[in-house]
């Protein structure tokens, strides 16, 4: 195996490594949506997922 080939082989990626993850962005879109508020979103935004599945069982 070259050198180059063994190089190639040692990358890994993440995709949700940087930035927010998808549970953060549909909590804050489904906050602001419903409360037309930045800081609530921003709120919903910090518990993501657990906002997410209490707002599809709520309502």
């Amino acid at each position: 195996m070259s050198h180059k080939e063994e190089d190639s082989m040692n990358y890994t990626y993440s995709g949700a490594q940087y930035g927010i993850g998808f549970g953060t962005a549909l909590a804050i879109a489904i906050s602001y949506d419903n409360n037309h508020s930045i800081l609530w979103a921003i709120i919903h935004g910090f518990f993501s997922w657990l906002y997410v599945i209490y707002y599809a069982l709520a309502y």
